[in-house]
């Protein structure tokens, strides 16, 4: 499977399921619009072409989601706050592209300081890393990693990237403010590679913090489809170079591999 020459309709017919349009399954809004089938390459591509992702427990069937309203962030329109652009100087930390997916999937399906149990998982179980870390190896999925002065992992994100746009899935941080130098890593990335939204799916305090914004779902379906057909530079695990977080501010801090 390659991520280029790939027509939005062949995309959304890709895999063996038929989605069902949100609109007609699901009028109320509540966002689930399907359950069942697998997670094989084939089939998260054609859901996320039609603007559906998984989301379900370890053990539940699989089920599939489009919320109303969607949470979505446009990449060029992102503005980091000030501390966070004091932070990004002082510190002598590191921004990578899929160096780590592996160790980032995995550290964003570890208990939060959200009171889950001792031994208990997010919704990213081994079903969902395992399925996930596949797209990876297909160059569909991408993670954004932040390493410290020592080399040691300290935040990071992963997502899908489709024609020009990105569908976020989680991130996670061992030091202050890692994940949102990875996020602000991601909108520097987006804007130099002419993807155009970041899909955020559900709206949360931390998300509308960073300057995510409310979209009806009508609406972001009508956009994914001119997006997912739109061309961008293509995010390879050797395609840009290691960059210091203190060039955040600067015109153009990825730099690609020559």
């Amino acid at each position: 499977m390659s991520t280029t020459d790939i027509t939005p309709e062949a995309l959304r017919c890709l895999g063996r399921y038929d989605f069902p349009s949100p609109a007609d399954i699901d009028p109320d809004g509540i966002g689930i619009v399907a359950v069942g089938g697998d997670l094989a390459p084939d089939t998260l591509i054609s859901a996320y072409s039609q603007g559906l992702f998984p989301w379900f427990n370890e053990d539940e069937p699989i089920a599939w989601w489009c919320p109303e309203p969607r949470c979505v962030m446009v990449p060029s329109d992102y503005l980091p706050s000030k501390s966070l652009r004091r932070q990004a100087k002082r510190e002598r930390w590191q921004l990578t592209l899929n160096q780590a997916f592996d160790e980032v999937i995995r550290a964003c399906s570890l208990p939060r300081s959200d009171g889950l149990p001792e031994g208990e998982h997010t919704w990213i179980h081994e079903e969902m890393i395992d399925a996930y870390t596949e797209l990876h190896s297909f160059g569909f999925a991408h993670s954004v990693e932040v390493w410290d002065n020592e080399g040691q992992l300290i935040g990071g994100l992963y997502g899908l990237k489709i024609g020009s746009i990105y569908f976020g899935e989680s991130m996670f941080h061992r030091a202050t403010n890692a994940s949102k130098l990875a996020f602000w890593g991601l909108m520097r990335l987006c804007v130099q590679s002419e993807v155009m939204l970041v899909d955020c799916q559900l709206p949360n305090d931390h998300l509308l913090s960073l300057g995510a914004a409310i979209r009806p779902r009508a609406d972001f379906l009508i956009q994914l489809d001119t997006l997912i057909g739109k061309r961008s530079v293509q995010w390879h695990p050797h395609s840009h170079q290691p960059m210091a977080v203190a060039m955040l501010d600067s015109l153009k801090p990825w730099q690609l591999k020559l």
